[in-house]
């Protein structure tokens, strides 16, 4: 596997492990990040953090997901800050239909270098999926680890 690869995970994706496991897809979907997290845990890929990030985990009123949260976030390599590059990135995306929080996580991720942004929400994959101006790709984390496979 390439230790080249950088993903960043969403706020959503990355509390998945920690929602309740009501639907098969939650479930599965846990699972793909839990992996993914090992990945990181094992040097296999790299994790992306930001300070958009922080910033959404910080205002998690819910302190075992607060925590969770920063334990994952504190195992990345990279960290994207929010300057001027990042806000005007931002402001193109949310001229593109993009909701200005997640608008800021793929301007933090493209900043960054990432490969791909992980998220399980439904809404801003369809949208990123119709952006012809990213270099990297917004993916499900069950669509990301087999994406991982093909890398190995």
């Amino acid at each position: 596997m390439a230790s080249s690869m950088k993903v960043y995970l969403d706020t959503c994706s990355l509390q998945r492990p920690l929602d309740s496991r009501t639907q098969i897809r939650i479930i599965l979907e846990a699972e793909a990040v839990l992996g993914l997290l090992s990945f990181v845990e094992a040097g296999q890929i790299e994790l992306v953090s930001s300070e958009a990030l922080l910033f959404e985990t910080n205002r998690n009123p819910n302190l075992i997901r607060r925590q969770y949260a920063l334990e994952a976030l504190s195992k990345a390599s990279t960290f994207a800050v929010v300057d001027k590059q990042v806000v005007a990135r931002a402001r193109a995306l949310i001229a593109e239909s993009i909701r200005p929080l997640d608008a800021l996580h793929l301007a933090c991720a493209e900043l960054a270098g990432a490969d791909y942004l992980c998220t399980c929400d439904d809404q801003f994959l369809k949208r990123a999926r119709t952006l012809e101006t990213t270099r990297l790709q917004v993916i499900s984390p069950i669509e990301l680890i087999e994406e991982i496979e093909t890398w190995s």
